[in-house]
């Protein structure tokens, strides 16, 4: 009976693949993962701290603009984990994932969503930042292209929607939490150090997302945050006034 056991364990094992290492999120992807994360956080507090501290927290929204820019280029050019067609799930992964017959490699579809989530707020957070006014510590850098009373609207939706961010964000952590300890994934870990363990035979190692992807993402995003800046508009403002000649 012993032996019956045994072998029974020994067939078993070899059926499962053995598990193996594979580079799954790149450093571009790992770098900014956490920058926003700092980022973010500073612009909840000098938000809620308010006075003098909303200068840095214009300052923080910028980089965050840059960032949203970024990571959606990296999310088309970069390496292959990052790339939204990886990993945005459809109706059947979902099913398949609640069903526990999900087995895939990088974002899981829950998570997936939680991801797109985020990036949809923060991209409404920043839209709405640039044109806001207070009319009393903070007026965004593009605050000028928009009427007084679109304005105010924008804020008071800055305003709120921060509260719904707050509160994804906290799912987010608690989500991760959760899925570190039921299935032993240690997700913050790889986010630091972009290795993963699986027993997927055919999971492989990200490609793409080389140094020229990598240099045309930030220029795009340099751009952007420029022009978030309202930079341009000093310029146009300084520019001389056009005058027609007198015959």
């Amino acid at each position: 009976m012993r032996s019956l056991t045994s072998n029974a364990h020994q067939v078993k094992s070899t059926m499962q693949p053995a598990p193996h290492r594979i580079k799954l999120w790149d450093l571009p992807t790992r770098l900014g993962h956490w920058l926003v994360v700092i980022a973010v956080t500073a612009a909840i507090i000098t938000g809620l701290l308010g006075g003098e501290w909303m200068t840095w927290h214009g300052r923080v929204g910028l980089f965050i603009c840059g960032w949203l820019t970024f990571r959606l280029i990296w999310g088309v050019i970069g390496s292959t984990y990052a790339q939204f067609r990886q990993f945005i799930p459809n109706r059947a992964a979902i099913v398949a994932y609640l069903l526990g017959t999900w087995h895939g490699t990088g974002h899981n579809p829950l998570g997936a969503l939680s991801v797109v989530a985020l990036l949809t707020l923060l991209g409404l957070q920043t839209a709405s930042g640039l044109v806001a006014d207070d009319d009393i510590a903070f007026r965004g850098p593009l605050s000028a292209l928009v009427s007084s009373d679109l304005s105010a609207t924008l804020t008071s939706l800055h305003r709120q929607s921060a509260w719904v961010l707050i509160a994804l964000i906290a799912l987010h952590i608690i989500a991760i939490a959760l899925y570190t300890r039921l299935r032993n994934t240690p997700l913050v870990r790889q986010m630091f150090t972009g290795w993963h363990e699986t027993s997927t035979a055919t999971a492989q190692s990200a490609r793409g997302g080389g140094a020229v992807a990598l240099i045309v993402a930030l220029a795009l995003a340099a751009v952007v945050t420029w022009g978030a800046s309202g930079g341009w508009l000093s310029i146009e403002s300084s520019a001389p006034p056009i005058t027609t000649p007198e015959w």
